[in-house]
């Protein structure tokens, strides 16, 4: 089946030219070099000590396995060129709650459960559901994970002395506020070292992978001076040089009932986040990835993961923007990157040792902050109130209760604020429908603004929305650029048949702004409506498009584009009739009540 053909199979039939082994090459040397200190994190910070200490297992070598493992899988097997896969900050919660709870075994077997879930999902064409999935609920818990990952780094960060930290997010801030006359210099020197080291090198040399660089500097320091700070080998002991044996945990089937709950978190964050690096990498590139193979492969490898003592794994964002910033273009790349990392292992394995604690807590601090998203959540802030609650919501719960609860709870809410509002718009919409009389069939005939009614200049494309823009129709505008043989001077968007707007809605229409402003194409909306006008005022989308390219009818934006374009304008025709009501546009143009 096409939609299940691994994106390695295209660019194989494609060819291989001697330019693109090469950019793959180097990319994946690269992006392999990065991933080396955030595998290792991630590891470190998903299971705890005690659970690693009854498994007999290393967690730094867990998160390298993955990284290894379920990498080299994802870009073999799966829908998208460059995509690379390992793990990632936002399972560091839920896997470390999992992991708590129910031992490594217990883990094992939920992201086993999770990996054949994603499978099927990918199977019975479930990736484009994904993309359905509230944009404040996904803000909302990223947000979440983010401030639970800062503050699970304190401890190391400062080197207090906290023999067990509770898991509960207040009862560890009140433990840790009560452990801080136990700071440690030493360890808040390297950490702050390798902060600003970290910080300094993204704003002066971005190209720079400053993780590796800031890490194997700390270790230098640290060794040369005898400063006295943990390593990873004297809290964990040595990291293994080569991969384990593939081995299956046990099994227990009266767990899976248990485990369906932690299971099913898993599988989402698999498939939302691969799909959201995926969906990243395509405005990157240009290319289109296929959702339903991305999910496939996403599952094969999460069980790969746990046959050779892996965690979860997923789509990587910064390091797939990686990969497309140094050159990679086929999953060749991402391939190569997992064997970089097998390669180091085995070679440098006891020099990864002497990384102290205290700089890989610097490294997640930044991560933590990257995944914050502050600037989307205070957009999300200005955003229609339903919208902001569910963002506070799912936000606080996966803050103060857990992370499984708080995406079932944004669901449902967002869920429900949305069919509250489409059954107050489609009542409406019904009603007047029934008294005009209006139906399929005639359709533009009775239409007196019609586009057939008028005269499009070349060089201008004409799109429109019906009905409201929530996020389930979001997604769409992410595709429309691309259906363009050539990109367009002008594009219109004509809005008025949409009644409302919400976040999702905004943030897609942003990142279509964004696009076309890339592509060297003006903007323009006509027909806003009272309610999306009022949005984009809150959220300050008025601003970036600018009034003077809003208009309350198609007429006056036609005439706008002439203008661009350095036509004449041409008159209304005398058919036209009023789209919106004059007050619904925010610096009204001549004519905009007709």
């Amino acid at each position: 089946m096409p939609r299940l053909l691994p994106a390695s199979v295209v660019c194989l039939r494609e060819g291989y030219t001697r330019r693109i082994l090469t950019s793959d090459l180097v990319a994946g040397l690269t992006v392999g070099i990065i991933a080396l200190p955030m595998a290792i994190a991630f590891g470190i910070n998903s299971i705890p000590e005690s659970v690693a200490h009854d498994a007999g297992v290393s967690p730094p070598a867990m998160g390298l396995y993955t990284a290894v493992v379920a990498g080299f899988l994802i870009s073999l097997l799966g829908g998208s060129r460059v995509q690379i896969g390992g793990p990632t900050g936002a399972f560091i919660v839920i896997v470390s709650a999992v992991a708590s709870r129910h031992g490594y075994g217990g883990l094992a077997t939920a992201t086993l459960m999770a990996g054949a879930i994603v499978a099927i999902m990918g199977l019975f064409r479930f990736g484009a559901m994904i993309k359905f999935i509230p944009y404040p609920v996904i803000t909302g818990f990223t947000s979440g994970i983010a401030v639970i990952i800062l503050t699970s780094q304190v401890k190391d960060f400062f080197g207090l002395s906290i023999v067990s930290a509770p898991s509960a997010f207040a009862e560890k801030v009140r433990a840790l506020a009560r452990a801080l006359p136990s700071l440690d210099p030493a360890t808040t020197a390297v950490a702050a070292g390798s902060l600003l080291m970290l910080v300094g090198l993204k704003n002066i040399a971005p190209r720079v992978p400053g993780a590796i660089v800031t890490v194997v500097l700390a270790a230098i320091v640290v060794w040369a001076f005898g400063i006295s700070v943990e390593t990873i080998e004297a809290r964990f002991g040595a990291i293994p040089q080569t991969l384990p044996a593939p081995h299956l945990p046990e099994l227990r089937f009266d767990r899976f009932r248990v485990l369906l709950p932690d299971a099913m978190t898993i599988a989402l964050l698999v498939s939302i986040e691969s799909l959201l690096s995926a969906v990243v990498a395509d405005g990157m590139t240009g290319m289109k990835h296929k959702s339903d193979c991305e999910l496939v492969s996403q599952g094969v490898a999460n069980i790969a993961s746990v046959v050779f003592g892996g965690i979860p794994a997923t789509g990587a964002i910064a390091r797939t923007a990686a990969n497309i910033k140094c050159g990679g273009r086929t999953p060749l790349a991402g391939m190569i990157h997992a064997l970089t990392l097998a390669v180091i292992m085995a070679a440098a394995a006891p020099l990864a040792g002497a990384i102290p604690l205290a700089t890989l807590a610097a490294v997640l601090v930044v991560v933590a902050w990257n995944m914050s998203e502050i600037q989307h959540f205070r957009s999300i802030l200005r955003a229609p109130k339903s919208d902001t609650a569910v963002l506070l919501t799912t936000f606080g719960l996966t803050v103060f209760v857990d992370l499984t609860v708080a995406v079932g709870v944004g669901m449902v809410l967002a869920s429900f604020l949305f069919m509250k509002r489409m059954a107050e718009v489609s009542n409406v919409s019904a009603i007047t429908s029934e008294l005009r009389g209006d139906d399929d069939e005639l359709g533009d005939l009775k239409d007196p603004n019609a586009l057939d009614r008028r005269h499009v200049p070349d060089d201008v494309e004409v799109f429109e929305i019906n009905g409201p823009f929530f996020f389930g129709v979001a997604d769409m505008l992410h595709d429309v650029l691309s259906q363009l043989e050539k990109p367009t001077k002008v594009f219109i968007l004509r809005m008025r048949r949409v009644p409302a707007i919400d976040a999702s809605g905004l943030h897609a229409l942003g990142q279509f702004h964004a696009k076309c402003n890339r592509q060297g194409t003006t903007l323009l909306l006509s027909g806003v409506h009272a309610q999306p006008l009022f949005a984009f005022v809150r959220h300050g989308f008025n601003d970036v498009i600018g009034s003077e390219n809003m208009f309350g009818n198609i007429d006056d934006a036609l005439n706008r584009a002439r203008e661009i374009l350095g036509l004449p304008p041409e008159p209304r025709p005398s058919s036209a009739r009023p789209e919106v009501a004059r007050e619904s546009v925010a610096e009204p143009h001549d004519g905009n009540e007709s």
